[in-house]
């Protein structure tokens, strides 16, 4: 059985959303006329989209992002095998251990991995790993029929367990045997999708309609998130204080955001747009997707609604939709995972990354996953001179990011940081 990434209710409507040191270098110079011709698009917000899909996949999807790490699926042969990328194809690791006949990762943190892996004569089952395929550890605990495991951080692991079509809020440490069973008394149904330092965010079924929620660690820790006025509600990630999801009214959802209360809900929704979710939040932001021009495209806020960034503008032309899933920093970039679409046709994993304010863009420039490598700078050095990207992947000429280019001085920065300096 074939399950999706991750199950949304969007507009009243059940979606599926599958969620160095140096070496010598020898320069040409270039004339301030060459360097005057380059295309303005390259200085698009300093944002760069990569596509994670592997040689040979149908169909990708990265539903996570941790510092440079992104975890999510890829189909081969009509077979989903969940894996992990460093930020470009040719880095994907899969993950599916021998004799699976399915695995989907669905979250990770740094070194762990969770989803869930079927095999021919086992149901679903809810899955942890710690890099490699032959790491897996079954989460399923006795007495359900399936299990999902959603989100890591540290040590805990949240999900979902089903016994018969009832849904509980499932919380591991580690092993089947650590199982705690998160469900809040006077709810028919429940899940968890996220959890940070000690803290998980999901919904519970209450009086028939979904309650976005969070717990530390019991069932009886529940603390309903739903604001007034909203017909429903749910809590898809949580990060440092932060939890984001959804809120309907009048059929349509709304991307939200709280700090811990009720009381604190913040409405995301993007001014024009018929629909949005936030299904990502890390770095002190949120990402989600949002009705654009009657399209589903990625976006990203900063916490609120007129900081709403449209992301589907950085993806590469062939794709109509896409979706943001999760947002990460390693101090140094900004990373937003997620996956863009053309329709049932083409769905490939991506990864949009940006440099924070104030640091220079990693050396890989024509991210092609190999660094060190002279390529980067004869790259680098053919684009500044109004050049095309030979993998359609590279990063913007404003390698300081100080805003001003075409501009000597990123030359310098470049080789300064490629041969183990300081960003200049």
């Amino acid at each position: 059985m074939a399950w999706p990434v991750c199950r949304l209710d969007v507009a009243g409507v059940r979606r599926d959303l599958a969620w160095r040191p140096g070496e010598h270098i020898m320069m040409t110079c270039i004339s301030a006329a060459a360097a005057l011709s380059i295309c303005s698009a390259m200085a698009s917000a300093q944002w760069t989209c990569v596509r994670l899909h592997p040689a040979n996949a149908e169909r990708s999807f990265a539903n996570a992002a941790v510092g440079t790490t992104q975890a999510g699926y890829a189909t081969f042969g009509g077979v989903q095998h969940g894996g992990v990328w460093t930020g470009s194809a040719a880095s994907w690791t899969d993950l599916s251990p021998a004799g699976a006949t399915m695995t989907v990762v669905q979250g990770c943190t740094a070194g762990m991995q969770v989803g869930y892996a079927g095999f021919p004569t086992v149901a679903i089952h809810a899955s942890v790993w710690s890099g490699t395929a032959a790491s897996r550890v079954d989460l399923h605990p006795a007495g359900f029929t399936q299990s999902l495991a959603y989100s890591v951080d540290g040590p805990q692991q949240v999900g979902v367990v089903v016994a018969g079509s009832l849904s509980r809020a499932a919380l591991w440490t580690g092993t089947a045997a650590s199982f705690v069973n998160l469900h809040p008394a006077g709810a028919s149904e429940s899940r968890a999708y996220g959890v940070d330092n000690g803290v998980q965010v999901g919904s519970a079924t209450i009086g028939g309609a979904g309650r976005a929620g969070m717990w530390s660690g019991t069932a009886a820790s529940w603390v309903n998130l739903h604001p007034a006025g909203f017909v429903s509600s749910q809590a898809l990630a949580i990060e440092n204080g932060q939890q984001v999801g959804s809120v309907t009214i009048g059929g349509e959802s709304r991307a939200a955001l709280w700090t811990g209360t009720a009381a604190s809900f913040v409405n995301l929704h993007p001014a024009g747009s018929a629909y949005s979710t936030a299904m990502g939040v890390g770095a002190g932001y949120q990402v989600g997707f949002a009705s654009v021009g009657g399209a589903e495209h990625a976006v990203l806020w900063n916490s609120t609604a007129s900081s709403f960034l449209d992301l589907h503008q950085f993806a590469p032309a062939p794709f109509v939709f896409s979706y943001a899933t999760g947002v990460s920093s390693d101090g140094t970039n900004l990373y937003v995972s997620g996956y863009a679409s053309n329709g049932p046709s083409l769905t490939e994993a991506i990864v949009w990354i940006r440099p924070l304010p104030g640091a220079c863009d990693g050396v890989d420039f024509n991210h092609d996953g190999l660094f060190p490598d002279t390529q980067d700078v004869t790259d680098f050095l053919a684009v500044f001179a109004g050049g095309t990207c030979p993998t359609e992947s590279c990063g913007d000429i404003d390698f300081n990011n100080d805003g001003l280019f075409p501009d000597t001085s990123d030359i310098d920065s470049l080789l300064s940081v490629f041969s183990g300096g300081a960003c200049v």
